[in-house]
């Protein structure tokens, strides 16, 4: 544990499809933890088939915090995020246990680790400017600017992706400052000691076999009416941040006649294949983290740096009563 009397947070992190529940759970059943979710779609509620969320027999059996929040229409930030995962991580120390933070959404880990950007808040009135702009000019016009005003962020953000591009835009425009030098200045995260498990499946093919496999069992139990059911709400359209996680769009635009079920299918699985290589990447750059690949190895039951570090920080937590 660290000198800075730091508190301990597990975290085990990889991407869609590599098992990560089943792995919480083996670590669930040998140590004092509870287990946070990381997941940025399992927030929703009504969303439970096309998230892989946890049956309710899973759930009875290890507890997950942070799913089911919001409305599928509602927004849930980074920064809200932050808020409740600090809480639940304050109430899981305060019963003398581990929390156990697991999931594929790095934007989350990477804000719990490092801080969040002081970014400005959304101007609607900057926002629908930028709208009647890109009207006008179309998105690559609207990307065209941001490699003006902001090289680097457009780099990192894709010219085919208007929520990022906007986002980026919209920043400059109310701060004047560009969005990768205010996502530089972070505030303080909290002072806790990070043990970190990375699921990093070496055999892509297998990865790819489980996100097609897993996709067609979603199929099976009932995920085109669960989308049916989301679309058939008032509240409900097809931009709204939750119906653009992966298989969900693919659904949606099946359901709208603009694709047939096949079609639907490949481009589901192309998009969650594409997320899994997204997740990989941000992996394959991290530091202290301690890699294992999810279908052959264990999750460290018996490694003693693990077995060592929890021993070390549920002694701190007791000493703090």
């Amino acid at each position: 544990m660290s000198e800075n009397s730091t508190l301990p947070v597990l975290c085990l992190l990889g991407p869609t499809a590599a098992g990560k529940t089943d792995k919480a759970i083996e670590l669930l059943d040998h140590y004092p933890l509870e287990i946070i979710s990381v997941d940025s779609a399992q927030v929703y509620r009504q969303m439970n088939i096309g998230t892989a969320k946890p049956d309710a027999e899973t759930l009875r059996r290890a507890p997950h915090a942070l799913i089911d929040l919001v409305d599928p229409w509602e927004q849930y930030s980074v920064a809200k995020f932050l808020e409740d995962a600090d809480a639940e991580i304050r109430r899981i120390h305060s019963l003398n246990k581990i929390p156990l933070l697991a999931g594929g959404t790095m934007l989350y880990f990477r804000s719990l680790w490092h801080g969040l950007s002081n970014l400005p808040s959304s101007d609607p009135i900057v926002r629908e400017r930028l709208v009647q702009y890109a009207e006008l000019h179309g998105q690559q016009g609207l990307y065209k600017r941001l490699q003006e005003v902001d090289p680097e962020s457009a780099d990192r953000i894709h010219s085919n992706d208007p929520q990022r591009v906007m986002r980026a835009l919209e920043v400059f425009d109310i701060s004047g400052a560009t969005l990768s030098s205010l996502q530089n200045q972070r505030s303080q995260p909290q002072h806790y000691h990070f043990y970190n498990i990375g699921l990093f499946p070496q055999d892509r093919k297998q990865l790819h076999a489980r996100i097609a496999g897993r996709f067609t069992l979603m199929l099976n139990e009932g995920f085109e009416e669960e989308v049916q059911a989301l679309k058939a709400l008032p509240q409900m359209h097809a931009d709204l941040p939750s119906m653009r996680c992966v298989g969900y769009r693919q659904m949606w635009q099946y359901l709208a006649d603009e694709c047939d079920k096949p079609t639907m299918t490949d481009r589901a699985v192309a998009a969650t294949r594409q997320l899994a290589k997204r997740q990989i990447t941000w992996l394959r750059g991290m530091e202290n983290c301690h890699m294992l690949d999810p279908f052959t190895e264990s999750v460290m039951l018996e490694d003693e740096g693990l077995v060592r570090w929890i021993a070390t920080g549920l002694e701190q937590l007791a000493s703090m009563k």
